[in-house]
């Protein structure tokens, strides 16, 4: 069973910026996304912030968000890096089973990372973290680094839109076999 303590929060503002990203696409009826609550038993309690100091997880998580976009299925994690080099250990064997298996049934998956560092949101293809998921299990990088990143991914906050990811999703249906 795992553990869960305050390192959790790490990546409450992204989560809060895809929140809000979220709501702006459902108010222009363009996708319906929600997030996935992670199942917790409470362990101890900070009763003076009422705020859970420390839990565990019930079972374990497949991805952050899951809906609609358009009629299209789709689900994504959410990750930080505060380098230019993300450890393929922040994502764990059962996500990307899931994430394959999404893709599958028509779906589209992808991680979205910020670079805090950079101040960049990225849109990692589930093709591409493939990939380096593939070159982790043969031995190779257990990471992958910013320069091996496609340029087009990245998302540019436009219209109002604070992780404009649609526009990733359209790029990656573009960029499919």
């Amino acid at each position: 069973m795992a553990t869960w303590n305050s390192r959790g929060l790490r990546g409450s503002a992204l989560e809060e910026y895809i929140n809000r990203t979220n709501e702006k696409y459902l108010e222009s009826g363009l996708a319906l996304i929600q997030k996935i609550p992670t199942p917790i038993t409470p362990i101890t309690i900070d009763k003076e912030n009422r705020h859970i100091t420390l839990a565990y997880f019930d079972q374990k998580s497949t991805v952050d968000y899951i809906g609609a976009v358009q009629g299209i299925p789709v689900c994504f994690d959410a990750k930080e890096c505060h380098t230019d080099t993300f450890p393929l250990a922040n994502i764990h064997a059962h996500q990307i089973a899931f994430m394959e298996n999404f893709e599958k049934q028509k779906g589209i998956s992808f991680i979205l990372i910020s670079y805090t560092k950079r101040e960049e949101f990225y849109y990692l293809r589930f093709s591409l973290l493939k990939k380096f998921w593939q070159r982790k299990e043969a031995g190779g990088r257990k990471s992958f680094r910013y320069e091996e990143l496609d340029p087009r991914f990245f998302l540019q906050y436009s219209g109002g839109i604070l992780i404009p990811y649609l526009e990733g999703i359209q790029m990656d249906l573009k960029t499919r076999d």
